[in-house]
């Protein structure tokens, strides 16, 4: 099981300059990577500080050796797939390899689409995703990429530089689990980034029973030989560790590869105390 903190590009330390200091604390604390979430405009909250997290994993991995980067994750319809191809591609050379990139719809009808004119179907966003995404790794083979889709249209791109990693960047998808939709996704690339969807309930964890009914999906649909990531937790830690510590170990135990935890904006000292505590290990 590896361990990872999810940190928000938002509020009074969001800027680039202190989440590039919260990611070398991290990585002297032991956490195996740091994921920035992605918006315009934070959890519809108009006014609050919000930074561009592209720019801040810059900034990250510039101050770290080893710790995986990503996104947690970026909406995909919003964004022109060749730019982040770009700015991934960028930031995987930067970081010699660590960047992982996290993707999804976006909230439904998240302000940084609705505010701003975007698209705000989920089934039309769907269509975009998915469409950018093979932009995507089309891109990155760096040989010369044509693309005739209903969103998208490429003639004969060749891309250079290719990224380090090999054969692409890693590419975890966002989502509700048992959705359908965000699971098919997924099980095309290269991990699961998914929450539980309980249609407008309250936060509920992942259980072992969970992580197995996906692990079926997975072995059933890939080789042993082609790596796939199921990616659980998404809330912050428990005042009882002990408590969390023994849900990670069933979920690792189910098949489930990274256990992440989330940190809302909140006081610099109250950050840092919560990255410096380091994840919580199991046997």
């Amino acid at each position: 099981m590896r361990h990872g903190i999810c940190l928000s590009p938002a509020g009074q330390h969001g800027d680039a300059r202190t989440l590039g200091e919260f990611a070398e604390l991290a990585e002297a604390s032991g956490w195996d990577g740091v994921f920035l979430e992605d918006y315009v405009i934070f959890q519809g909250k108009l006014g609050t500080p919000t930074y561009d997290p592209w720019i801040a994993l810059a900034a990250m991995a510039l101050k770290t050796e080893h710790i995986r980067l990503g996104t947690a994750v970026t909406p995909l319809a919003r964004r022109r797939p060749w730019k982040v191809a770009l700015e991934s591609v960028t930031l995987d050379h930067l970081s010699d390899g660590r960047l992982i990139l996290g993707v999804g719809l976006g909230e439904h009808n998240d302000a940084s689409f609705v505010r701003f004119g975007e698209m705000a179907d989920d089934k039309q966003r769907a269509g975009i995703l998915d469409e950018a995404l093979e932009v995507l790794a089309g891109l990155w083979t760096g040989q010369p990429f044509s693309y005739d889709g209903k969103h998208f249209q490429i003639d004969g791109v060749p891309f250079s530089p290719t990224p380090v990693q090999k054969p692409r960047i890693p590419i975890w998808v966002g989502g509700g689990w048992p959705l359908k939709g965000p699971t098919r996704r997924a099980l095309r690339w290269d991990g699961s980034f998914m929450y539980m969807h309980d249609y407008g309930g309250p936060w509920r964890d992942w259980t072992p029973d969970d992580v197995r009914s996906l692990k079926v999906l997975v072995d059933e649909d890939r080789s042993a030989s082609d790596p796939f990531d199921i990616v659980v937790g998404g809330r912050p830690r428990d005042d009882d560790w002990e408590k969390d510590r023994a849900l990670i170990g069933s979920l690792a135990e189910a098949g489930a590869t990274w256990y992440v935890e989330y940190e809302p904006p909140n006081e610099l000292e109250v950050i840092r105390e919560r990255i410096e505590r380091g994840p919580l290990r199991i046997s």
